[in-house]
């Protein structure tokens, strides 16, 4: 098969390939996406795709109505955030520059929760390594938190990393996006995941906060990020059922993973 753009740009050791593809605008990805998908689907070598995207939105399931955007289309129009609907699970989420996305286009079958709680393990990993050791998972829902904060008397959780997946014909599809120097004041545009009692922050914003003399930088995550994958996934069985078997739309995994 005929390499596609960007395919082996950073070839990873192990049992997938990783793909840089820098700054990518969402449709260009998605559309990518669906190429390396249907390769891995038909035997090939699972990828990893690690990027930025310009400024959208996208609806998961469960958002199709897009009743947790709070500004109107118009709005978005006259700030060109484009607004996509997308086959994830979920709910309504934002993408932008200086937030790092990896969509891991692995073998999952019915796996699915095993699968979510590995990006989680990688994603903890990563931020260790980025000195934020307090990251942790919430139990309910998807995706990776540090502690909550206090706000004007109310406690709010706070959401450094979304996740969101579906998986087709036994592969998964999108992933993870994880705040690094994002710009949050794009996340007021909408209530993050359908979640009215997070904010959302950085690894910027947490090394602020907490008075570290640290810099925060994609290209160091993204470092991080990877390493963290191939740790995480070393011991991952790779193998791709003979028969595929449809995940129901309605499992709980997918509901609760916003990307």
């Amino acid at each position: 098969m005929k390499a596609l753009p960007g395919e082996f740009e950073a070839a990873g050791a192990g049992a997938f390939d990783v793909l840089d593809l820098g700054v990518v605008p969402y449709r260009e990805a998605w559309d990518l996406q669906k190429q390396h998908h249907a390769r891995v689907a038909a035997g090939g070598r699972p990828a990893l795709l690690v990027l930025e995207h310009p400024p959208v939105l996208t609806l998961g399931r469960k958002a199709r109505e897009g009743s947790n955007i709070v500004v109107t289309r118009e709005y978005l129009a006259a700030q060109g955030i484009e607004v996509l609907e997308v086959e994830r699970g979920g709910d309504v989420t934002y993408h932008g520059p200086g937030q790092l996305v990896a969509y891991a286009l692995f073998p999952v079958g019915r796996r699915v929760a095993d699968f979510l709680r590995l990006l989680e393990a990688a994603t903890l990993h990563a931020l260790t390594v980025l000195g934020l050791p307090d990251a942790r998972p919430n139990p309910g829902y998807a995706g990776v938190y540090v502690n909550p904060r206090e706000v004007n008397g109310l406690t709010y959780e706070q959401k450094i990393c979304s996740f969101g997946v579906a998986v087709q014909k036994n592969v998964a599809l999108h992933g993870l996006g994880l705040n690094v120097t994002t710009n949050l004041q794009h996340f007021d545009l909408i209530v993050p995941c359908g979640l009215s009692g997070t904010h959302m922050t950085s690894v910027e914003r947490e090394y602020q906060l907490r008075g570290l003399e640290r810099t925060a930088s994609v290209a160091e995550a993204k470092a991080a990020l990877i390493a963290a994958f191939h740790i995480t996934f070393a011991a991952y069985d790779w193998t791709l059922p003979d028969v595929a078997s449809p995940l129901n739309p309605s499992s709980p995994h997918l509901q609760g993973a916003t990307l």
